[in-house]
C-alpha cells in the first residue's frame, strides 16, 4: 500500500517544524500532498519553509512558543478559523539539553518538561477537542524517543521526559479512542545536524558506527513511519510506541575487548 496517497489533501499540523526531523516530516507529508500548518518558535527559518517546493496550496505557518499555553489556543483557533480541525497532529517539537543530574538547576528540568511534556499535553488537547466538535477521525503522532527506554547519564531529563510523552500517549489513545481518535508515538533513532543542540562529529560517528544498522536515520525512515501511523493501514493502532531506529534501542555494536568480531 502506498501510504502517502491516503495523505492528499489531509491537514497536517507539525510543530518544532525548523528541525532536523520537523522539517523532513514537513517536507514528506508535503510531497504527499497534505496541506500543512508548520509551527516552530523561530519566525524567520519558518517563514523561509514557505518558498518551498512541497509546500502545498492550503498550508500556512504560524510562530509560536509552545511553552507558552496562549500561543498554543491561539494556534489551535487558527487552525479552526482556517480548516475547523485538522487530521493529524504531529508533536516533533523537543529538546536535547545535555547536564549531569548534579549540575541541571530546576528552571533547565522545567524547560525541559515545559517542551517535551506539557506542550504536547496542551496541543493534544486542543487540537482533540477540535476533531471532536467536527466529527474528524483524527491522528496524534508523537515524536518521542528510544531514550524513553534506555537511560543514558547527561540526558536524564530527556530521558524521563520521553518516558512520560509514552505513557501520555497511552492515556490520550484511552481517553479518544471512543471518538475515532488514535494516538501513537513514533521513536527515531538519532538524527544528527541540529543548529539547536550541537554535537562533535566524533560523537556522532560513535553513534552510526554502533548503531546495529551501521547508520543514523534518514528522512526516509522517520517519514516513511509517520506516513504510516496517520494512514488508514494503521486503523487498528492506537497507544504504540514504534521504533524506528535501526535496533538502536535495544542495544550497541560497540564491544569493549580486543577481540572486535565473532569466529
Amino acid at each position: 500500500m502506498d501510504y502517502a496517497q491516503d495523505m492528499a489533501g489531509k491537514r497536517v499540523v507539525i510543530t518544532g517544524a525548523c528541525g532536523i526531523i520537523g522539517g523532513w516530516l514537513a517536507e514528506t507529508f508535503g510531497e504527499a500532498g497534505a496541506q500543512l500548518c508548520l509551527t516552530d518558535a523561530r519566525a524567520e527559518p519558518l517563514e523561509a519553509l514557505t518558498s518551498a517546493p512541497w509546500f502545498t496550496e492550503g498550508s500556512f505557518v504560524q510562530a509560536a512558543d509552545i511553552r507558552d499555553a496562549d500561543a498554543i489556543e491561539a494556534l489551535a483557533a487558527e487552525v479552526g478559523r482556517r480548516w475547523g480541525a485538522a487530521d493529524v497532529l504531529v508533536n516533533n517539537a523537543g529538546v536535547y539539553p545535555s547536564g549531569f543530574l548534579l549540575d541541571v538547576d530546576a528552571a533547565e528540568w522545567d524547560r525541559v518538561f515545559d517542551i517535551n511534556l506539557r506542550a504536547p499535553f496542551l496541543l493534544s488537547r486542543a487540537f482533540a477537542k477540535l476533531m471532536i466538535a467536527q466529527g474528524v477521525k483524527g491522528n496524534i503522532i508523537n515524536i518521542s524517543s528510544g531514550a524513553a527506554w534506555k537511560m543514558r547519564r547527561t540526558v536524564c531529563p530527556y530521558s524521563t521526559s520521553k518516558t512520560a510523552l509514552d505513557r501520555l500517549t497511552k492515556g490520550f489513545a484511552l481517553e479518544l479512542a471512543e471518538y475515532g481518535i488514535r494516538a501513537n508515538a513514533l521513536e527515531p533513532g538519532f538524527a544528527p545536524g541540529s543548529v539547536v543542540s550541537l554535537l562533535p562529529q566524533e560523537h556522532v560517528d560513535s553513534i552510526g558506527g554502533g548503531n546495529p544498522s551501521g547508520r543514523t536515520t534518514s528522512k526516509q525512515d522517520v517519514g516513511n513511519a509517520a506516513l504510516f501511523l496517520a494512514s488508514s493501514a494503521a486503523a487498528y493502532i492506537t497507544g504504540a510506541s514504534l521504533p524506528v531506529d535501526g535496533g538502536g534501542s535495544i542495544g550497541s555494536l560497540a564491544v569493549y575487548q580486543d577481540k572486535k568480531h565473532a569466529l
